[in-house]
């Protein structure tokens, strides 16, 4: 077997990939603990966090060397994923940096988007919708990104749009192409489609990378507290009622994170072999993640529920971040169509 060959059945991490993640996981601890995600809740945004993100090149990396990125790929991106996703780090990084990869693969990148000086959102529902439509980064976003029709359009407005409450907490927004003051075509066709088709695998990716981190840390903070509170003279994690979900949910986290770098390193190198991996580990997220976390909440019974507890803030963002793609039905009908779709060529 060559090491080609043996890279599409290992998918362990690198010393450099270790490295990687642990710096950001510095950052995001040092940068963003729970008191920086409550403060941010009103508008889903903080500023200053996304401009200390940048100057770290986390915008510039998950672009190609080709439009002066650093050429990093999709397993690396999902190691920064899981730390947003663990620390709920409110910036719009997934939005941002899929929106920019497809601009890239469409030669519509620009220095100040590349940078993050710009924020670029697009619409991530993975079916075709016209009018206006909810969109996640929306309330903050400088461009807007689209499918009409079989066109890929760039949007602008003098004016953003107001966002709208959320579960997520996320700046959500009604985008109305109709009263953009910009609109530019920046492809038509089949290839610009199936670009604007990929762009929506890597959102669900790395959203799915996020719910990793957030069902790991969700974990960690319920284990922690079943680990100092008593009944009858043991602690209630010796409980078999406590002791195997937190089982389940480090069984979801080793089998969410496999899965995402199995299916970036797919996307990455043979993107037309096993497409059903991106959507696959996106569906399997979004079901386990609000299993993870409501289970989390239970085990920390009245505390659990309070506002003030953070087992809440995982709670709410693991039921609403998923959503902020539309359906994820739509989603699990994707990965049945590949699958079918396969089969059907293989009979």
């Amino acid at each position: 077997m060559d090491r080609y060959e043996l890279r599409r059945l290992d998918y362990s991490l690198s010393e450099d990939h270790t490295a990687l993640q642990q710096a950001y996981r510095q950052f995001f601890a040092t940068h963003c603990p729970i008191d920086t995600v409550r403060a941010a809740e009103a508008t889903g945004f903080d500023k200053s966090l996304w401009e200390r993100l940048c100057a770290m090149g986390a915008t510039t990396m998950a672009l190609p060397e080709s439009v002066g990125g650093d050429g990093a790929t999709l397993v690396d991106l999902t190691l920064v994923a899981e730390e947003i996703g663990r620390a709920l780090a409110p910036v719009p990084w997934i939005d941002h940096v899929c929106a920019a990869r497809l601009l890239a693969r469409l030669g519509a990148v620009e220095d100040d988007i590349s940078t993050g000086r710009q924020l670029v959102a697009f619409d991530p529902q993975q079916q075709p919708v016209s009018g206006v439509r909810l969109m996640p980064s929306g309330s903050i976003a400088d461009h807007v990104i689209i499918r009409d029709g079989d066109e890929v359009v760039r949007l602008t407005f003098g004016t953003r749009p107001t966002r709208v409450d959320n579960i997520g907490r996320l700046p959500m927004a009604w985008v109305d192409p109709a009263n953009a003051d910009g609109r530019t075509v920046l492809g038509s066709g089949p290839d610009a489609l199936a670009d604007y088709q990929r762009a929506l695998d890597e959102w669900r990716l790395l959203t799915a990378a996020a719910l990793v981190g957030l069902v790991e840390e969700t974990m960690t903070i319920a284990a922690e507290f079943a680990k100092t509170r008593y009944t009858l003279g043991v602690p209630i994690s010796t409980l078999q009622a406590i002791s195997h979900p937190l089982a389940n949910m480090a069984i979801t986290v080793q089998g969410g994170r496999g899965l995402a770098h199995r299916a970036a390193w797919f996307l990455d190198n043979e993107p037309a072999e096993r497409p059903e991996l991106a959507p696959s580990a996106f569906v399997f997220m979004t079901e386990e993640a609000a299993k993870a976390a409501t289970m989390a909440v239970h085990i920390q019974g009245g505390l659990g529920v309070s506002a003030e507890a953070a087992a809440t803030a995982y709670l709410v963002r693991a039921r609403g971040w998923p959503l902020a793609g539309g359906d994820p039905g739509a989603t699990a009908v994707r990965v049945a169509e590949i699958v079918a779709a396969r089969e059907a060529a293989a009979e």
